[in-house]
């Protein structure tokens, strides 16, 4: 497998696990249990996760072009 691919699919679950993990936090607030404080900072570790993909995915076409040597279409 391919490492551009494993990565946007890295990318693409780890969405929908901070998504999940930020729904669970508004719930429980919702039904008004008062989550401990490390519940609010679970969060942050797929954001953290996210970022670092997300700035390789943003950069691949670039880095692409570059070694190319010159402008694609």
């Amino acid at each position: 497998m391919n490492w551009n691919i494993w990565i946007r699919q890295f990318h693409r679950w780890l969405s929908i696990i901070f998504t999940a993990v930020v729904v669970a936090i508004f719930i429980t607030l919702g039904v008004g249990v008062a989550p401990a404080y490390w519940v609010y900072l679970m969060p942050l570790i797929p954001l953290a996760l996210l970022m670092l993909s997300g700035l390789y995915l943003f950069a691949l076409p670039y880095a692409m072009r570059w070694r190319s040597g010159g402008r694609t279409a």
